[in-house]
């Protein structure tokens, strides 16, 4: 009988050859570490025995939670999913008691928060241009704009994943450790360019091995952390009172593409997204935003004198049917 930390140690390695992100790793780690002491609380100490009851059970006791998201819930039995379609193909176990375990229908919420043209044009006014740290900020800011990629993606960029010749950004290992290549648009290809010719050299001087596309003045990988507060910094400077994150920038650029036109299923691709169901949410938010151009912008909608002509149904008859 093999342990269960033991056959978690070996999904895991298993997640390290399927290409898994480390970001999913992690996810499914901490999950699995929570199901595994669910099952010790009820005596159960060999994944090898656990039954379809005993996770319909599990999953039960995690929907009841009033501080778990349905996203939460996703992700949680997600991991138990995948750690028992890996336990069947590793014939650890003949059958597999989560084949029909569903995830929880997720709400399709709007996203809370997306940026008008002119509020990401301020953002992008703000680092300062004069100096090395400045260029290289600007640079990730026109990335995100320019292609909506994830904050993991951006930070797991490296020299090669580039080709400013043919206006293009490989994205290596995405979410779902998928591959995907994304246009990039002239003015993130202008800052790339001095970014990779003048900024990355000066910050790599000491460290020239680092392959990591944007890296710190000392030459190692910028942290997400950093990101983080520097688009934070970058909105206050700029006047506004959103919360944006470099995923609002994701959501912006989905909507703004969507609103003027763009294919839903290139959109999709762009995005990363395993189905068009995801892609669709911009849709509504493009058409909210439409509504809201045409009620500011149309002469009949600005109009705001009485009109004297009013539907008048009086003599109104229903012509029989012939």
């Amino acid at each position: 009988m093999t342990g269960m930390n033991d056959l978690l140690f070996s999904f895991t390695e298993h997640m390290q050859v399927r290409g898994y992100s480390p970001a999913t790793k992690a996810h499914y780690q901490g999950h699995l570490q929570g199901f595994i002491v669910w099952l010790s609380k009820t005596g159960v100490t060999d994944l090898t025995r656990v039954t379809r009851d005993m996770l319909i059970t599990w999953q039960a006791s995690i929907t009841q939670r009033p501080d778990y998201a349905i996203a939460t819930i996703c992700i949680k039995v997600r991991a138990v999913k995948r750690l028992f379609e890996y336990l069947e193909a590793a014939n650890h176990i003949l059958i597999n008691p989560a084949e029909y375990l569903k995830e929880p229908k997720k709400e399709t919420r709007l996203p809370r928060v997306v940026l008008t043209k002119e509020e990401v044009l301020k953002i992008l006014d703000q680092p300062n241009l004069s100096t090395l740290t400045g260029i290289r900020d600007r640079t990730i800011l026109e990335v995100f704009y320019s292609t909506g990629i994830r904050l993991a993606e951006l930070t797991n960029l490296t020299i090669y994943d580039v080709d400013l010749q043919g206006g293009l950004l490989r994205i290596n290992k995405g979410k779902g450790a998928k591959d995907r290549v994304i246009p990039l648009g002239k003015h993130a290809i202008t800052f790339l360019k001095e970014y990779i010719t003048r900024v990355r050299p000066h910050h790599t001087k000491k460290n020239k091995k680092v392959r990591i596309l944007f890296v710190s003045r000392f030459g190692t990988p910028l942290s997400r952390q950093v990101i983080d507060r520097m688009i934070a910094f970058c909105t206050r400077e700029a006047g506004i009172k959103k919360h944006v994150t470099p995923h609002v920038m994701r959501h912006t650029f989905a909507t703004q593409l969507v609103k003027n036109g763009a294919d839903i299923t290139a959109v999709s691709k762009m995005l990363g997204h395993a189905t068009l169901s995801a892609t669709r949410i911009y849709t509504r938010v493009a058409g909210v935003e439409v509504k809201k151009t045409h009620e500011i912008s149309h002469p009949r909608e600005k109009d705001k004198r009485e009109t004297d002509a009013k539907p008048d149904m009086k003599g109104f008859y229903y012509a029989k049917p012939h």
